[in-house]
């Protein structure tokens, strides 16, 4: 198990080393001096103290001091860094092998873990992708990535994909200094609160559609869109897949005693373990309904085919009739009733008629055609 370890030397070479741009994590500090090591991959940097973001520290090596001598906390946020970059500060914080494993590939399963004082979460972030028309092939639910490493002194967030932005967050919390005095933790608690509630968005977004589909299936020939309802069906398990696994995470973080997560912050968690049930059984409820949708359509289908059997049975006979007796009277023999007969001939077609007109009418009084 890795513990949290301040290399005082690491710190200095890492002084002056972080390049900004601009993100949606925070405001860039152009101050800074960059060494190029976190290029392509720093978000922002700040220091909180008491709340506060202290914009006299102008170095973070200093920042990195006050925090190891308990001042305040330093919040780092990243995106899509590489193995590299994620070992440097690996090496600066103390972060576990293999939690700095799992930060560096994308596609993990949402959990949290304990690496002696620090705490290592991984969410699955979702949002919804706004469409004209709703396909067999439209995209509806995309997911990114945010892991979080909170430690005593420090919070680190790496970020993968698109839609994994926390826009705004850190600007909310700096609102709110009583909060952030609390120390990271709080910090932990505003990303997992800020993800739940996007998947509360696109949960919102996705039943619009589900409505949709479900009047459209239930129309004339509503089974030509069973494809569109299978689409959508493994996006609302693409969204389960981002949800479902979350709610052991949560309900740890509601219940755990730990130095980073005080009283209060337990019971903000809790508030966030609450909304992350209801979106759970609303997504469930989302696959059930969507699988009855699907198998309503394939009874639909089953039904059509019936129909359309009935239909090719009914002209089928109609037809068998003329066929049968103009095969009777082709045989081309000698002797043969009504050959030598004047009206024979009439007398054949007429019969053809109303054996055809009385199968007809006999057919479309049961609904066969």
């Amino acid at each position: 198990m890795g513990g949290r370890r301040w290399d005082l030397g690491a710190t200095r070479r890492m002084g002056q080393m972080f390049a900004r741009r601009p993100s949606g994590d925070g405001p860039a500090r152009p101050d800074l001096v960059a060494s190029g090591k976190l290029d392509g991959a720093l978000v922002d940097w700040a220091f909180y103290r008491d709340g506060h973001r202290d914009e006299r520290i102008g170095s973070y090596t200093e920042a990195l001091g006050r925090a190891k001598r308990g001042q305040g906390f330093v919040w780092i946020g990243l995106f899509q860094p590489t193995d590299r970059q994620l070992a440097i500060l690996g090496a600066e914080f103390g972060l576990h092998a293999l939690a700095l494993e799992d930060a560096s590939e994308a596609h993990q399963r949402p959990k949290l873990e304990r690496y002696d004082d620090t705490l290592f979460a991984v969410l699955k972030t979702v949002s919804y992708v706004p469409h004209q028309d709703l396909t067999a092939t439209s995209e509806v639910v995309a997911t990114g990535e945010v892991m979080v490493f909170c430690g005593p002194g420090f919070v680190v967030t790496v970020r993968h994909g698109e839609h994994s932005e926390l826009t705004g967050l850190r600007q909310d919390l700096e609102t709110q200094p009583e909060r952030l005095a609390v120390g990271p933790g709080v910090v932990l608690h505003a990303i997992a609160d800020h993800v739940v509630d996007r998947y509360l968005e696109v949960a919102d977004a996705v039943q619009a559609d589900i409505d949709l589909i479900e009047s459209e299936m239930f129309t004339p020939r509503g089974w030509r869109n069973i494809d569109r309802v299978y689409q959508l069906k493994r996006e609302v398990l693409e969204l389960k897949r981002a949800v479902a696994p979350l709610t052991g995470p949560m309900r740890a973080l509601s219940t755990l005693r730990h130095p980073l997560i005080a009283d209060e912050t337990r019971n903000y968690f809790r508030d966030v373990d609450d909304h992350l049930l209801r979106v759970k059984e609303q997504v469930i409820s989302f696959d059930e309904l969507l699988s009855s949708i699907l198998q309503a359509g394939l009874a639909q289908v089953q039904v059509a085919e019936n129909e359309d059997m009935r239909r090719i049975s009914s002209w089928v006979a109609i037809l068998a009739v003329p066929t049968m007796i103009a095969g009777i009277y082709g045989m081309n023999f000698d002797y043969m009733p009504e050959l030598r007969l004047k009206y024979a001939y009439f007398v054949v077609l007429g019969v053809m008629v109303v054996a055809c007109v009385g199968l007809y009418r006999l057919f479309k009084r049961n609904h066969w055609l």
